[in-house]
């Protein structure tokens, strides 16, 4: 009997081209580099990001429709020339619409972009790991690493264990066991470190220096990076190409919502979208939001904070791109906000009831953000808006309102049946 093959597939007559990774310039000083796992500038110590080819090809709205749904349907804005090999069957997650929530929010339409059902790991990590992976195997690397708050770890424990490389995650000492279960079962080495993100993260930066492995976030972020920006390209080609008017993201290291703005930004200057620029907003737990201090600050330095909070996927104090999302932020109009971890257990309820989309924590503090944006008139009435979820509400189901969790327990009897349904 022959199995169906699904995913990403090449026709059986193409021959593979290999994958070469584009080089690297500096995006403060502009000096380049070229392909090498680096993501630190020798001359100014500013960020390194892959180099394209202004004059490449680049594909029509017709020929991207024709495309197997996966990111890679996007590869001419992805940093490799050639073929890929690995994770070839990650990407293109539903965008819901969700009626019921926009009446909650008081907008006029209201999506979820749902990487909460990303393959395989249920995180939109997978997009960014899916490309550093692919940058690993180009250059010849055969341990993969990375600094986690919980859902980088499954990510490159799966996919690792997929593609045949060895996988070390390093996570805070006090990440909730499922995010460790899901990370231990693919056979990672699963290390905790006393401390926090920013400790981890510190830790993983010698560990690059010392070890020579692929640390996704860390030496490979150069091109790591670049896989969230097939978040934004699947938003605009799944409402018809055209862009919302306003995108809500959740902050942890700034990435995501700076590579939004990218992904915006570039499909415009394609002429594959129709509309302007969303207005980016941000969302952060009141217990580590320090990319919200900076936009509502307005200028100045990035301050630092000790995480507090529940939602530890969000839990990183001095975030790597957090300047740039601010500024992001603020170029597009948007605003960030901050909000508790009684709001954001209950953010987790509200989308749940209204879309049937169960998130974990920072699903939670993006849908409480929107709640507050829209209640202090950051939100308009007439907004089209698209919530980035990024992560399954399997992962942290500790985090849901204790109140939920009050059942009634009944004898199987239909008459306590019929006084509970007295009482709804």
């Amino acid at each position: 009997m022959t199995l169906p093959v699904t995913g990403y597939q090449l026709p059986v007559t193409t021959r593979r081209t290999k994958l070469i990774p584009h080089g690297l310039a500096c995006r403060a000083c502009g000096a380049e580099f070229s392909a090498q796992p680096s993501a630190i500038c020798e001359t100014c110590l500013g960020p390194l990001e892959p180099r394209y080819d202004p004059a490449r090809p680049l594909p029509s709205a017709e020929e991207l429709g024709t495309r197997p749904r996966t990111l890679w349907r996007y590869r001419e804005w992805l940093p490799f020339s050639g073929e890929p090999r690995l994770s070839l069957d990650t990407g293109f997650t539903p965008l819901v619409e969700a009626p019921a929530l926009a009446r909650a929010l008081g907008v006029a339409r209201a999506w979820v972009k749902n990487d909460s059902v990303s393959h395989p790991s249920l995180s939109f990590k997978d997009r960014v790991v899916a490309v550093a992976l692919n940058a690993a195997a180009a250059f010849g690397l055969d341990t993969v690493a990375c600094a986690s708050t919980g859902n980088l770890a499954n990510a490159v424990a799966a996919h690792a264990a997929r593609a045949g490389l060895s996988a070390w995650v390093f996570v805070p000492e006090n990440l909730e066991p499922a995010k460790i279960a899901a990370s231990v079962v693919y056979g990672a080495r699963v290390v905790r470190v006393r401390g926090t993100y920013d400790d981890v993260n510190r830790l993983c930066s010698q560990v690059a220096d010392r070890f020579g492995w692929g640390v996704v976030n860390v030496n490979l972020r150069s091109y790591y990076g670049e896989g969230s920006k097939t978040f934004g390209f699947e938003i605009v080609e799944q409402l018809g190409w055209r862009l919302p008017s306003a995108v809500i993201a959740p902050l942890a290291g700034g990435s995501l919502l700076s590579k939004l703005a990218k992904a915006f930004a570039e499909l415009l200057a394609a002429g594959l979208g129709l509309g302007e620029t969303p207005r980016l907003f941000g969302a952060q737990a009141a217990g580590c939001a320090p990319i919200v201090e900076l936009v509502e600050r307005g200028e100045g330095p990035l301050r630092p904070v000790v995480p507090n909070t529940i939602a530890r996927s969000l839990a990183i104090g001095n975030p790597a791109d957090g300047v740039s999302a601010a500024e992001a932020i603020r170029k597009s109009g948007g605003w960030a906000a901050a909000v508790d971890d009684a709001a954001l257990s209950e953010g987790i309820a509200l989308l749940a009831r209204t879309t049937g989309i169960f998130t974990e924590t920072a699903g939670g503090v993006t849908t409480a953000a929107a709640l507050e944006l829209a209640r202090s008139g950051r939100l308009r009435p007439d907004d089209e808006l698209v919530l980035c979820i990024t992560g399954n509400g399997l992962k942290t189901p500790d985090a849901l309102p204790a109140r939920l969790l009050d059942t009634p327990l009944i004898a199987p009897r239909l008459s306590e049946v019929a006084a509970l349904a007295s009482h709804q």
